[in-house]
C-alpha cells in the first residue's frame, strides 16, 4: 500500500511555516505602525520654562491649550515624508507655542542625497535648523488678496534655549519652545519652517514647511495628559 504519511507530514510543515510567515510579517507591521512610531514620554510631555511657570501659577487650570488640525507631513515632492509636526500646542495666556518635530532615519539618507554628502550624517548630530514663522494680514478688512505675499508681513520666531531630543529604532524626536508669539484677528498663518543647518537662509524656501495655524480653520483643545498636568503643578511652588 502507497504510504500517504510522509505527504500528510510535509504539507502540514508548509502551511505551519506560511503561517508563521505571515505571522512575523504582521508582528512587524504592528510593531513599525504602534511602537516604532510611539513618541518617548518625556518628547511627549509640556517642556516648563519661567514663561510658561508663570503663566501657569496666574491663571491655574483656567490656562488654555488649543491646536488646529493641520497637515502633520512634508508632502512636496522634494520632501514628500522626510519631517512631521507629531504634537503642536499653542498656549495663548504664555505667549507661547510648543511643538515636537520628527523624522525617520531615511530622512538622513534623503539629505546625504539632496546636498551631494558624501556618507550620511550621524543622527547624533543637530542637522536641522527649527523656526516658526507668522504671517500678518497688512489689509484685513479685504481676505481676497491674502495669497499676495507682499500683503502679508513675516515674523520669524526662533526656539528658546531649552528643548528636549530623542530617539527611537527608526525616528527622531525634538521638542522645541516658542516664546512670544501671539495669535490674533489679523494673523494669517503660523508656519513650522525646517532648514538643513548648513543651508540655512531664510530667504530661501525651507527644507521642509508645516502649517500650523490658519485664520481659515477652527481651533481645538489641546488634550492635557497626566505627565502634562504633573509638570504644570511641579513648576509652581
Amino acid at each position: 500500500m502507497p504510504n500517504f504519511r510522509t505527504p500528510r507530514i510535509v504539507g502540514r510543515v508548509i502551511k505551519f511555516l506560511f503561517a508563521l510567515f505571515i505571522l512575523s510579517v504582521n508582528a512587524i507591521l504592528i510593531w513599525r505602525v504602534f511602537i516604532s512610531t510611539g513618541m518617548p514620554k518625556e518628547i511627549g510631555t509640556l517642556l516648563m520654562n519661567d514663561r510658561l511657570s508663570a503663566a501657569y501659577e496666574q491663571y491655574g487650570d483656567g490656562l488654555t491649550f488649543r491646536r488646529q488640525e493641520q497637515a502633520t507631513v512634508t508632502k512636496a515632492e522634494y520632501n514628500y515624508g522626510y519631517f512631521s509636526v507629531t504634537q503642536c500646542v499653542f498656549i495663548p495666556e504664555a505667549e507661547q507655542v510648543q511643538i515636537v518635530v520628527r523624522y525617520n532615519n531615511s530622512t538622513l539618507k534623503h539629505l546625504a542625497q539632496d546636498y551631494g554628502l558624501a556618507e550620511i550624517p550621524s543622527r547624533d548630530l543637530t542637522l536641522f535648523d527649527v523656526t516658526l514663522v507668522k504671517t500678518t494680514d497688512l489689509t484685513p478688512n479685504d481676505k481676497s488678496d491674502n495669497t499676495d505675499p507682499t500683503r502679508l508681513s513675516v515674523e520669524r520666531y526662533y526656539p528658546s534655549e531649552e528643548f528636549l531630543r530623542d530617539t527611537t529604532t527608526l525616528y527622531t524626536f525634538y521638542r522645541y519652545v516658542f516664546d512670544g508669539v501671539t495669535v490674533d484677528d489679523v494673523t494669517d498663518g503660523v508656519f513650522a519652517d525646517i532648514y538643513y543647518v548648513d543651508d540655512i537662509d531664510y530667504n530661501e524656501r525651507a527644507y521642509g514647511t508645516l502649517c500650523l495655524y490658519s485664520a481659515v480653520d477652527e481651533w481645538e483643545p489641546y488634550q492635557l495628559t497626566s505627565a502634562d498636568r504633573k509638570a504644570l503643578r511641579a513648576s509652581c511652588p
